[in-house]
């Protein structure tokens, strides 16, 4: 969805390069050698615009980690209003977190994804821009799910908030999971595939809206 002046898209444009630079220069390099510094000059970007947007390089990643939790909100917002809620949620997991045949970007995306995660896993900074992702798409999730069950006002439910972390962890485990792993992101041990089996074991919580 396309929103703000055209100021604060290009802001959004230029922290997603970035975020997007970043993460392949850890992935090639590894999280500690790379700096600040090198992202910015493999961005275009001065070092003081740089630390305009993000406080640290590990913080740059977070547009990246957002706009991936942004198409899986997305898609639950856009899937068929006549699905059940378990069954929406398993239609958008399928369609956010599966590559499009001969999509190079989106297949590289998630890669990225796997290798950032991985990281995370030794790194304390890394893991909290990814949780502060995680806990933000609920947040957003929980609106999606009260304006689907009929209340515009209904964000602040017990059982839609509990319904969007439910339905946020079983994602999440499932992204986590494969990105311990080596499967490919296509095919049963793919994200999509795990997501819809957590989704799918959770589904006693997720009739509750």
């Amino acid at each position: 969805m396309q929103g703000g002046s055209l100021t604060e898209r290009r802001k959004a444009a230029t922290r997603l390069d970035i975020a997007r630079t970043a993460a392949a220069l850890f992935v090639e390099h590894g999280l500690r050698p790379t700096r600040a510094e090198d992202i910015a000059r493999a961005a275009g970007v001065a070092p003081r615009t740089f630390y305009r947007y993000f406080a640290t390089k590990e913080e740059a990643i977070a547009p990246l980690l957002a706009a991936g939790a942004r198409q899986w909100v997305e898609a639950v917002r856009d899937a068929p209003a006549g699905l059940s809620l378990p069954d929406a949620l398993r239609h958008a997991a399928a369609r956010a977190l599966t590559p499009p045949p001969g999509d190079t970007a989106a297949a590289e995306s998630l890669e990225w994804v796997r290798s950032l995660l991985r990281m995370a896993t030794q790194s304390p900074a890394l893991q909290s821009v990814w949780n502060d992702a995680c806990h933000d798409s609920d947040v957003t999730l929980t609106g999606v799910l009260a304006a689907r069950a009929g209340l515009p006002d209904g964000a602040g439910s017990l059982d839609i908030r509990l319904t969007a972390g439910v339905a946020g962890a079983a994602v999440r485990a499932a992204v986590e999971t494969w990105a311990a792993g080596d499967a490919p992101a296509a095919g049963p041990q793919g994200p999509a595939a795990l997501a819809r089996h957590c989704l799918t074991s959770a589904e006693g919580a997720l009739k509750g809206v």
